[in-house]
């Protein structure tokens, strides 16, 4: 009798032991399951550290995207009505244009609206969806602007084969091809970044969902995905803008080769304003994509001269640094002029 007691003391121990050891994994389960709640939205932080310019920063940027989608409009209209524009190096700048065109309406419009609420939601799905577009137009932008390098290769460097080459299906090709490398690299990206959960808090330190900050919201490591996002993007970036300068190395070395002081500027000018946005295009790119992670620096304000301003310039540079397009512009209002009257 003495020894059964102490047994079933022993037994009541652990039993409650037991219970208490269920109890704890229970609630530890519970508190994982809170941390890696499955989100429906996001919060995006934006120009909300900057309060009390907020609607300064709505009027300048409402002007710039206005006179950015003007500009593009303009090219695509006027590529397409004026016929000694229907040329291989104006159906790229045309198909620039719409891309660019594409690239802001993905970005600015939400964050235009988002500059007016005090509360700037979006859903994960939607988050996706900007991060895809946004991804997809930047790196065919990149492509296109490639494309028009080759153009202008072939224009000065093989001159006799360059209608042989730049037939107009082999341009919608080429514009084609531009699409689906740009969206392809995008849907590879976007998919290694969702497939990951993210935790609470579910603020976007961004204007927009770029990849960093999305993935800086991950309830897992993400230093792999974010390394293999972000080598991708420089790849690509790095990879287009030396095809470009290499195909700006036989230009220049072909210009020098003409006698002629008027031959060599006229061939110079048909690739200065390509070259200009190459510059500027690339220039704040690298900024955005090979800015270490760990460096000081508002990546909201670093991001804006990529997402808004380039896309500013770049319809400014092509129609006042582009006697072609001048010219087309001025015969069209004189038209418009001559039947109004």
């Amino acid at each position: 009798m003495l020894l059964q007691k102490p047994r079933g003391i022993l037994l009541r121990i652990f039993s409650s032991s037991d219970i208490l050891c269920n109890l704890m994994k229970q609630q530890g389960t519970q508190v994982m399951m809170t941390n890696q709640t499955i989100l429906k939205e996001f919060i995006l932080v934006g120009f909300s550290v900057y309060p009390h310019v907020q609607t300064c920063l709505f009027v300048v940027f409402l002007c710039l995207y206005m006179a950015t989608l003007a500009g593009n409009l303009t090219i695509m209209g006027l590529t397409w009505v004026e016929r000694s524009l229907h040329t291989p190096m104006y159906f790229f700048l045309s198909a620039l244009s719409f891309s660019e065109t594409c690239y802001t309406l993905s970005i600015i419009p939400k964050m235009l609206v988002d500059l007016l609420n005090k509360d700037s939601h979006i859903s994960v799905i939607g988050c996706g969806l900007q991060m895809c577009f946004f991804l997809g137009l930047g790196g065919t932008n990149c492509i296109l602007l490639t494309l028009m390098g080759y153009d202008r290769f072939l224009a000065i460097c093989n001159p006799l084969r360059y209608p042989l080459l730049m037939t107009n299906v082999a341009c919608g090709q080429l514009v084609a091809s531009a699409w689906v490398g740009g969206f392809m690299i995008s849907l590879i990206e976007t998919t290694l970044i969702f497939r990951m959960s993210f935790c609470i808090p579910n603020l976007i330190r961004h204007f927009f969902c770029h990849m960093r900050a999305v993935l800086r919201l991950s309830c897992t490591d993400s230093n792999f995905i974010e390394f293999v996002v972000t080598l991708m993007s420089v790849l690509g970036l790095v990879g287009t803008f030396l095809l470009i300068l290499l195909t700006y190395v036989f230009i220049l070395s072909s210009v020098l080769k003409i006698p002629s002081a008027e031959g060599k500027q006229k061939a110079f000018s048909t690739c200065a304003s390509h070259l200009t946005v190459v510059i500027i295009h690339f220039g704040f790119a690298s900024v955005v994509y090979m800015k270490p992670e760990n460096s000081r620096g508002d990546d909201t304000l670093i991001a804006v001269p990529y997402t808004v301003i380039t896309p500013f310039l770049s319809p400014i540079i092509f129609t006042l640094r582009n006697k072609d397009m001048k010219n087309a512009f001025r015969k069209i209002m004189r038209n418009t002029v001559v039947l109004k009257k």
